[in-house]
């Protein structure tokens, strides 16, 4: 496939209503409105030629980018590919979900996570959590680096309310991952939730809401699935 018959796949599946709900939540133009469900089918064609999946990535049109995070192949990216990426990523779905997802998943996880953690950019630095938070539920605990992860739970619990927007809600999606990961550091996880309690992050006119930790975690808890990890981040 060319990267213009992608784009026309794309487009013959993008509605109206999806454009308008993604636009409400920060995405801007070029794009189509393509469901993530959708979006789907065209993953295992794209996924054979990873030429094509930078190549989609490269157009700026989100429906492209996020199929290319779907289709790429975290094994084999390069360290530079996702800098550009991550620069590139310029809303919450691009930078917490796509880009993340990769990099939680490729050999530069950790650096890249700590580089992003402390970046000026709200989003590359929203993308440093989620990445640190996708990698914590893909990695055997005897892999984690405990003492560094609480550290950052200390920091969660000092500075999410005076961090930058979208920062802060991908906090406090840290410490449920850290709660529900990280078996040896449940407690604390569930004890920074219960320090930091509701964390406010301004949705814009969407339905969202942002989840408090210490709920999130109990319920984790309750199915009993504390500890249990998760073959792929990439959705």
């Amino acid at each position: 496939m060319t990267v213009e018959e992608v784009m026309q796949q794309l487009e013959a599946l993008g509605t109206e209503q999806t454009k308008k709900t993604f636009i409400r939540h920060g995405a801007r133009e070029p794009f189509f409105g393509v469901r993530i469900g959708d979006m789907k089918k065209l993953v295992k064609a794209v996924k054979r030629d990873q030429k094509l999946v930078q190549a989609l990535y490269e157009t700026g049109n989100h429906d492209a980018m996020y199929l290319a995070g779907l289709a790429i192949d975290p094994q084999t990216v390069t360290k530079e590919q996702l800098q550009s990426w991550v620069r590139q990523a310029y809303w919450y779905m691009l930078a917490e979900y796509t880009v993340a997802g990769v990099a939680a998943e490729s050999s530069f996880a950790l650096e890249l996570a700590r580089e992003w953690i402390e970046a000026e950019e709200e989003m590359i630095a929203a993308c440093g959590w989620s990445t640190y938070a996708n990698y914590l539920s893909i990695t055997p605990d005897e892999q984690l680096d405990l003492a560094e992860i609480s550290a950052l739970l200390a920091r969660v619990k000092q500075t999410i309310h005076q961090e930058r927007n979208r920062v802060r809600y991908v906090m406090n999606q840290f410490v449920i991952a850290v709660g529900a990961s990280v078996t040896e550091l449940h407690a604390e996880a569930v004890q920074t939730a219960e320090a930091i309690g509701k964390v406010q992050v301004d949705v814009g006119q969407t339905a969202c809401k942002v989840p408090l930790a210490t709920e999130s975690i109990k319920k984790i808890e309750e199915r009993g699935k504390i500890g249990q990890k998760r073959k792929t981040c990439i959705c």
